[in-house]
């Protein structure tokens, strides 16, 4: 009787957080192209003030990578309002909390403020986009952070440089192949009137949505939007026209050498469809099913079982034109990378020829209807998935059914579509090596 009081008890509370799932919001435009998108939540007296621009990593001109990221600190330096050094300062004597992040993709800036500070909060947005003081001053200052960051983050950190070896090996021609930090030498080179133009074509109301969530009076703050972005005027329409990858049919192999490691590791890398295919919500399923937790088939089977490797997973780095599909281990002892290797391809092998059992089935939607509720569990996470459904999926409502198409995969889909992406012909092999003295 205890069980199923407790199965009726779990069944209820999924069902209330199911429905509470349904995030309502309203949309509308700007005459100089800002998006907007407005969410009310009135149950905490909490506002977010947030903007994603569509500009990343990815673009850039030949010999001057990593403005993007640069941006994301020189944006804070200062307006011609507020004074340089006094963005945080204001923003933490007001209750609230601010922070910025850059994707290959995107550029996104937010404030938390309590909610009877929005119009602070919308205030400084718009002062980052009218008014940004952009001057020798600032790019010197934030050249030295970004270095700081570099050092910390990828130069002295272990296993810092995978991702970047990842892409410097697995695409050609696409912006995709570069370091999102970029090289120093190109901020080194950079002249203050090549960051002033790169400003002036990204970071316009056009190539940019403007949400604010939380406990919001709709009609107040449509007001105070078109107040204060309203007079920010129309940029140039951004045209990109990034060359095409052409398809991996033979095995790259490659090697990494890392200064900062003991242990070696090896990584088989494919290039897949962009995060707004269909495909790509599939190989996210297979990346969970191989390594989510340690019930996992490469966890349970390599680290725990055969006791060959300190770690084994797989990730699906989702990106909009090409993702990453990755698979990697880290052996334990003297277990030579190739027999990793061969381990993790045979769970790619059993995928591809035969269907998961439906135990691992259920437990992979029940996996992904918990991360749909934890994603929209706070406003500030209904404001980035807003932000991001629009800006770079061209659909906001997915905020409401992106989990209906996790749930329609079907066991057919997940071997079809590892049969066609995770073949090891189409694929970079890559061996992370530590670092010797004569390399």
């Amino acid at each position: 009787m205890k069980k199923h009081l407790f199965s009726l008890t779990a069944l209820l509370l999924f069902g209330t957080l199911a429905n509470a799932q349904q995030v309502e919001f309203e949309e509308f435009d700007l005459d100089n192209g800002l998006h907007v998108i407005l969410h009310q939540d009135n149950s905490a007296p909490v506002v977010i003030t947030s903007v994603m621009y569509d500009v990343g990593g990815k673009d850039y001109e030949p010999g001057r990578t990593g403005f993007a990221h640069f941006f994301e600190h020189l944006l804070f330096e200062g307006t011609k309002n507020i004074g340089r050094g006094e963005w945080f300062t204001i923003v933490s004597s007001n209750g609230g909390s601010n922070n910025a992040n850059t994707s290959q993709d995107r550029t996104y800036y937010y404030e938390v403020f309590p909610s009877n500070n929005l119009e602070l909060g919308l205030w400084m947005e718009s002062e980052r986009l009218m008014h940004p003081i952009i001057n020798q001053i600032g790019v010197d200052t934030q050249n030295e952070v970004v270095k700081e960051e570099k050092r910390l983050r990828f130069d002295n950190a272990p296993y810092g440089g995978f991702l970047a070896a990842i892409g410097e090996n697995l695409f050609k021609v696409h912006p995709y192949k570069e370091k999102l930090i970029g090289e120093m030498e190109d901020l080194d080179a950079a002249t203050l009137e090549e960051f002033n133009a790169y400003f002036k074509k990204y970071y316009v109301p056009n190539n940019a949505v403007l949400v604010v969530a939380g406990d919001i009076d709709v009609a107040k703050t449509k007001k105070m939007v078109k107040d204060y972005f309203g007079p920010i005027p129309r940029g140039a329409d951004v045209v990109r026209n990034f060359p095409k990858e052409t398809p991996v049919t033979e095995t790259i192999k490659a090697n990494y050498y890392d200064n900062n490691i003991q242990i070696p590791a090896v990584i088989a890398a494919y290039r897949t469809p962009g995060f707004k295919e269909r495909e790509s919500y599939i190989l996210d399923m297979i990346s969970s099913y191989l390594s989510g937790g340690k019930s996992s088939v490469l966890y349970k089977k390599m680290v725990d079982e055969k006791k060959m490797a300190l770690q084994a997973q797989a990730i699906n780095v989702g990106q909009m034109d090409y993702s990453v599909f990755a698979i990697l281990a880290l052996p334990l002892g003297d277990v030579p990378l190739d027999s990793l290797l061969a381990e993790m391809d045979e769970e790619i092998v059993k995928l591809q020829n035969e269907l998961i059992s439906e135990r691992d089935y259920q437990k992979l939607k029940n996996q992904f209807e918990n991360q749909y509720v934890n994603s929209n569990s706070s406003v500030s996470g209904i404001a980035e998935n807003l932000a991001t459904n629009y800006l770079l999926k061209g659909d906001v409502n997915l905020i409401n059914n992106e989990i209906d198409i996790y749930r329609s995969v079907t066991r057919e889909e997940i071997r079809d579509v590892a049969k066609k992406y995770l073949s090891s012909n189409q694929r970079l092999e890559l061996d992370y090596l530590p670092k010797k003295d004569n390399q």
